[in-house]
């Protein structure tokens, strides 16, 4: 029994040895990723000061029309984002100019909603419109369209083909 155990003994050292002489893969990471990722980290400070020379020599007007145009788009999308916002109202109605939004609670109130972001400023007809709603000039209007006589009004032109 004891030369059994010693033959095993013997022969799982002999694998371990076998297992720790053998040569071995080794897998190295690509050079040509970690030259590019690094010469990334690198350009990165370079790249910046260079984007911000160029912005530099554009035009006012330009560097004006490029954020008004992402400020309307982030606009947009935070209008889009409010709506979450609005579950306590009956009924949401989105008016997009001056006003975002009017929401209404039945038999509890209606409010005029105007979505901001960043600082709040509000254009002028958008300030009008709040001095109205502040001093309760606000009032509803039924409007028929027989009222106004638009059906008389439309003559149909008949062209020759």
């Amino acid at each position: 029994m004891e030369v059994g155990l010693f033959i095993v003994i013997l022969a799982l050292v002999a694998v371990i040895v076998i297992l720790l002489v053998r040569p071995r893969k080794v897998e190295l990471p690509a050079v040509e990723e970690l030259e590019r990722k690094l010469l990334f980290a690198l350009a990165s400070e370079k790249t910046v000061k260079e984007i911000q020379d160029v912005v530099a020599k554009l035009p006012y007007d330009v560097i004006q029309s490029m954020t008004r145009s992402l400020a309307t788009r982030t606009g947009k999308l935070n209008e889009l984002l409010a709506t979450l916002e609005f579950t306590q109202y009956d009924r949401l109605f989105y008016l997009g100019d001056p006003i975002d939004f009017v929401g209404v609670k039945y038999g509890e109130t209606v409010d005029f909603i105007e979505v901001k972001t960043g600082k709040f400023r509000l254009t002028e007809d958008e300030k009008k419109l709040r001095e109205l709603i502040e001093s309760r000039q606000v009032n509803y209007v039924p409007l028929s369209v027989a009222k106004i006589g638009v059906a008389e009004e439309v003559d149909i032109i008949e062209e020759e083909i």
